[in-house]
């Protein structure tokens, strides 16, 4: 007797995945975070509509004798 799990698999198309795994459907998701404490603050947004992601950051922290701020932008298209 063999005992050894037997596993079937099967391919599976690019459109029938993105059903599956919620992939490119349509509408918009946002969201948006702003973080702080003492010193420092930050900010960041995420929004996807349809196959269009961007994303952006800000952070700025001030100490004594000393500023930083720093941004980011980021955008991808499948």
């Amino acid at each position: 007797m063999n005992f050894v799990p037997q596993v079937a698999t099967a391919e599976i198309s690019d459109a029938d995945l993105d059903q599956v795994s919620g992939g490119l459907a349509g509408g918009v998701e946002a969201g948006l975070a702003v973080p702080a404490s003492a010193g420092a603050a930050g900010a960041g947004l995420h929004v996807e509509a349809g196959p269009l992601s961007l994303c952006a950051g800000l952070g700025a922290s001030v100490t004594p004798g000393a500023a930083a701020v720093n941004g980011h932008a980021h955008t991808t298209m499948v």
